[in-house]
């Protein structure tokens, strides 16, 4: 599967610290390949032994760019044991193992995705084609008021600290990809145009208008909104992966890498982030904002975690944004502040950490170290910055936004 390229405004080759890194990447996946439950692929190298199903499927995108033809084969392993596990209504668990493990918003629409670029890459079309089918059906079910949008419950999809609920960006702008990978064209046009509508409240607006993510005065989505609750908070993430996937325009993406560098280098002069990469949420919640809850005080404060932490896998992607946005000088500019960051590592045998997550205002690696996606995405953004294109997202847009 080829990516369209785009233009190309130079720059020369990277520096050797970004090959170094890469290489080190391709040493992180390959070691995770094989883990100690059913020989399936673990999530990190030691904290994490378990095969998560979302961290695998994210990192779908680094693999198939790294030229390895053991990942991807692991990649086809994971998928069938998925299948396998899938329950009877189509849903996929939270772990690749464990049938009695669900609940998860995103690991079935993550599945479809990673199902429909692995029968690209490998020529097998039919590849989990019945699995693929009754995914496709459970996430009919997903919509609330049986509309192609789908709903969530709280810490249902990757933030498990932080409170998503109703109509969410990351979860839909993960529907719109693989409406698009597996050829519902007119679902994912509805889905497009229902996204794009004006985030609408309630409580002030016609009740027969349905809610969109669009946020009144600023060029990024809203987190999420359901009838009169919402949140107009910036994920990183979620508007990453309409960026990438086409559900924004090609202006609005432009405008949403404008905002973040705006944003952040508000931040820098506040002393409220430490290095040139964006966080996971802004702005940051505190003790007195409406959406704060008791438990972020544990587990969630402001520039940890979910809440604005700064998190590898995310950061890649945002390099791809930079890239699908034309601002490949800085796409490159990230790339090379990336490559300093999957550098910082708590085990310190380690000389590349690729860890999984860093406090914002200290730049401290807080997670745990060769996590999977925080490599597999290394890759991916690396990719995007020597091609100058978005490998697989490139055909997932619509031709007309790009």
């Amino acid at each position: 599967m080829t990516a369209a390229s785009q233009s190309s405004t130079g720059g020369g080759p990277l520096p050797e610290s970004v090959m170094e890194a890469k290489q080190a990447a391709l040493e992180v996946l390959l070691h995770n390949a094989h883990g100690p439950v059913d020989g399936l692929p673990r999530t990190a190298g030691w904290g994490y032994p378990e095969p998560y199903t979302r961290d695998l499927m994210l990192s779908v995108f680094g693999i198939l760019v790294s030229g390895s033809e053991e990942l991807v084969e692991s990649l086809g392993r994971t998928l069938a044991v998925l299948a396998q596990n899938q329950t009877g209504r189509g849903h996929i668990p939270s772990m690749v193992h464990d049938p009695d493990n669900l609940g998860s918003s995103d690991t079935t629409p993550l599945f479809l995705i990673a199902a429909g670029l692995y029968q690209r890459v490998t020529g097998e079309s039919g590849f989990l084609s019945g699995a693929v089918q009754k995914a496709l059906t459970w996430m009919q079910y997903q919509s609330p008021d049986d509309t192609v949008m789908v709903g969530q419950l709280p810490t249902s999809d990757w933030r498990d600290e932080h409170w998503c609920l109703g109509f969410g960006l990351y979860v839909n702008s993960l529907v719109y990809t693989y409406l698009k990978l597996h050829g519902r064209d007119n679902e994912a046009r509805k889905l497009r145009s229902l996204v794009n509508r004006l985030d609408v409240r309630r409580d002030v607006g016609n009740r027969h208008i349905h809610e969109g993510l669009v946020v009144r005065s600023k060029p990024y989505f809203a987190m999420y909104a359901y009838k009169v609750d919402n949140n107009e908070r910036f994920d990183l993430l979620g508007n990453c992966l309409a960026s990438l996937s086409g559900l924004a325009s090609k202006s609005r993406r432009q405008g949403i890498v404008r905002w973040v560098e705006g944003e952040c280098r508000a931040l820098r002069e506040q002393g409220e982030l430490a290095i040139d990469l964006p966080p996971c949420l802004l702005p940051y919640m505190r003790g007195d904002d409406p959406d704060w809850r008791p438990r972020y005080e544990k587990f969630n404060r402001a520039g940890e975690y979910h809440n604005g932490g700064i998190w590898p896998f995310i950061c890649g992607l945002y390099v791809a944004t930079c890239v699908a946005a034309g601002r490949h000088d800085l796409a490159r500019r990230k790339l090379l502040a990336l490559t300093d960051l999957v550098s910082l590592h708590r085990q310190e045998s380690l000389t590349w950490g690729f860890n999984e997550w860093i406090k914002a205002q200290t730049g401290e690696p807080m997670g745990c170290d060769w996590q999977s996606w925080s490599a597999a995405m290394y890759l991916y953004a690396t990719a995007c910055v020597e091609r100058q294109c978005t490998p697989f997202f490139d055909e997932v847009r619509d031709a007309g936004h790009r």
